[in-house]
């Protein structure tokens, strides 16, 4: 099972890095109407989740800057943004990391308890589950708003 969880990882963050291999910069910024935030945003967004998720950022993980909370986390949206945002293209990179990573992570802790139930989900391998659905989610976003502004 946990063999098929890490190639999830795999075939889903592939074709999340496939998607935003062809949005230009111009087309990332774009907020359609009807639209919460832009496709720069998402990209922010997933990675920061994930890495929360699967790296316990930003506590447990100094992989990505911190501020990326700010910019990135629930609730956040571009329109706020200050300082610097990292371009989509350095998103994109750490997004090939940060798969590297997940794919280190040790099977073991799929069956770990969470010292405090998140969302109903008790497990590391739960928590996991819910990083994928939540990036395949995202992902739709994406592939939607990459319609509109083309």
């Amino acid at each position: 099972m946990s063999e098929l969880l890490f190639k999830q990882f795999e075939l889903t963050r592939g074709s999340f890095l496939k998607n935003i291999e062809v949005i230009t910069a111009e087309q990332a910024i774009v907020q359609p109407e009807g639209f919460n935030n832009n496709i720069h945003w998402h990209i922010g967004h997933v990675l920061t989740v994930t890495e929360q998720f699967m790296m316990g950022f930003p506590k447990k993980s100094n992989h990505l800057p911190a501020n990326y909370i700010e910019l990135f986390g629930n609730g956040t949206r571009p329109s706020e943004w200050t300082g610097d945002v990292p371009s989509v293209d350095v998103l994109r990179d750490q997004m090939k990391a940060q798969l590297g990573r997940i794919k280190e992570v040790p099977t073991s802790m799929l069956d770990e308890k969470l010292k405090k139930p998140f969302l109903g989900l008790e497990t590391f391998g739960e928590l996991a589950n819910m990083a994928l659905f939540h990036e395949a989610y995202h992902l739709g976003q994406i592939h939607a708003m990459r319609k509109l502004v083309k």
